[in-house]
């Protein structure tokens, strides 16, 4: 792999001084939830503390990897999407976008965006990419959307179609109305037949408000989980991709979809753009 193939894109500030280990973030907290080493203990006390509020919340992590494996799938193989650009990344682990799309692609190009910095400690030796492929790692925010566009415009063909990837990241979203325009901006700079991909926790049962409340009340960066009728609304003026806007265990369901509960406390769906 040649540093053409995959690269990040530096930070203003150095990442030693960006980690704050005093209280719980997002990426390390589901990093640890799924099992994985890269995470503190501020992380683990509130992982613990909510497996055992709500183990239900378990299902809608592994749900959620399902539905990225399967969305990604969907798009390259049956929507001829070669370019993805996937914002909140969120600590890498097994199966991420580009060892999806590139498995099926090898050519497929991928732009990661996130502005944790454990994330972006990761990502030069973690996101590798084909030799045909790219893989790119920018650190920037979601609620720069013109930023984002600017940096991926340098790995990404914006004369061709974009998959736009908002996995488990619009309940960061305080004000959901405000998310709704920066998506609206994001989808606004791509071309048409660009893909809109969005999952996220769905207040559809009381632990999962209780997980909410614990979550919250623990000091991380709050997660905000609504009702699916409010979340889907982040599709409009796109056509949603059958079978809809739907829990993730009926998202074009496989065989690994009986491993989690039908009732999955989150939903996911695809739009395209005109």
């Amino acid at each position: 792999m040649s540093e053409q193939q995959s690269s990040v894109t530096p930070p203003a500030t150095p990442v030693s001084e960006r980690i704050d280990t005093t209280r719980p973030h997002s990426a390390r907290f589901w990093n640890y939830f799924v099992g994985g080493k890269d995470n503190y203990e501020v992380d683990r006390e509130i992982g613990d503390q909510i497996k055992a509020l709500f183990p239900g919340l378990v299902d809608v992590a592994v749900a959620g990897r399902q539905f990225l494996h399967r969305s990604v799938s969907h798009l390259v193989e049956e929507r001829g999407i070669r370019q993805f650009l996937d914002i909140g990344t969120g600590l890498p682990t097994a199966d991420n976008t580009h060892e999806v799309a590139q498995g099926i692609a090898p050519d497929a190009r991928i732009v990661y965006v996130d502005n944790d910095p454990l994330v972006l400690a990761h990502a030069r030796t973690l996101l590798t990419s084909t030799p045909e492929g790219v893989t790119d790692y920018i650190d920037a925010d979601l609620y720069d959307p013109d930023a984002i566009l600017a940096e991926a415009a340098k790995t990404l063909d914006f004369d061709l179609p974009v998959a736009l990837m908002l996995l488990g990241i619009l309940g960061h979203a305080g004000d959901f109305g405000r998310a709704c325009e920066v998506v609206d901006r994001l989808m606004a700079g791509l071309p048409s037949g660009s893909h809109l991909v969005v999952y996220d926790g769905t207040r559809t049962s009381a632990g999962m408000i209780a997980a909410e409340k614990a979550y919250i009340e623990s000091g991380a960066v709050p997660y905000y989980v609504r009702e699916p009728d409010e979340i889907v609304t982040v599709f409009d003026g796109l056509r949603i991709l059958e079978p809809g806007f739907v829990r993730l265990s009926e998202w074009r369901p496989d065989a690994d979809s009986a491993t989690v509960s039908a009732d999955v406390d989150a939903f996911g769906g695809i739009g395209v753009k005109k």
